[in-house]
């Protein structure tokens, strides 16, 4: 689908000085999509399904107070009408965790009502096929957040080399952290060492990972921080093994 080929599309929104504007977008800058009806919640909207589907819907998140109603719409849309592309478009510009569940739902892409807006590119490219559209201010929080991922994780592997962390100082360390006792550790599935081994491996780790005249008295918690703040073990992905 080149710039010229006319598609069709639905647009979802529930705050009219914001529709009207939408329109206005679309008339100036994207003068080849033909807005064949709007909604104003999820009635309507599938009202409007069931006369004509369109090549896209245009979908706002927060309908009538409920942020969840636009992910719902999603889903069902994407379940059921596979070839209609879904941008969401969104004043939601704080909440990441409703960005993860619509994309989760299926969407195609996210445009926040903050920087350029939607524009005939983003929109052109998703027509196009491209997966994942996303705009500036989007993509700049996505970045900051895929930095900071890769740069722990970097942390964390230099932190296993220089620290000479084995399979079993983390797991060890992990259960640590969750709560788990030496007796329950030394339970584990493939865990090949008893409560004494488990102990002499704890009083190792405290002079491996804290230096010289500050290891007096450091119990298993003070060690887990310690693990923690060298990203040896890594808070948000503490899960246990299995027994």
């Amino acid at each position: 689908m080149n710039m010229k080929d006319k598609f069709s599309v639905i647009i979802v929104e529930d705050v009219k000085l914001e529709l009207k504007g939408t329109k206005e977008i679309f008339r100036h800058e994207i003068p080849n999509a033909e807005i064949i009806g709007t909604a104003m919640n999820e009635s309507e909207f599938w009202a409007l399904m069931n006369t004509q589907v369109p090549d896209l819907v245009l979908l706002d998140l927060g309908l009538g107070g409920s942020t969840t109603a636009g992910v719902d719409i999603c889903r069902k849309l994407t379940q059921n009408y596979t070839e209609v592309k879904v941008l969401v478009f969104t004043g939601e510009v704080l909440n990441e965790k409703l960005w993860v569940d619509v994309l989760e739902a299926g969407a195609d892409g996210i445009i926040l009502k903050t920087g350029e807006l939607l524009t005939q590119t983003d929109v052109q490219a998703l027509m196009n096929g491209k997966q994942l559209v996303f705009n500036y201010p989007i993509l700049q929080r996505i970045i900051e957040r895929f930095k900071k991922s890769v740069n722990n994780e970097t942390k964390r592997q230099e932190a296993i080399i220089s620290f000479d962390i084995d399979e079993y100082d983390e797991r060890f360390l992990r259960h640590l952290a969750l709560g788990y006792t030496k007796e329950m550790i030394a339970n584990l599935k493939g865990m090949p060492f008893g409560v004494k081994s488990l102990e002499k491996r704890q009083s190792d780790l405290v002079n491996r990972l804290f230096e010289d005249g500050s290891k007096g008295g450091i119990n298993a918690t003070r060690l887990v921080v310690r693990a923690l703040e060298l990203r040896i073990i890594d808070l948000d992905n503490l899960e246990p093994d299995e027994a």
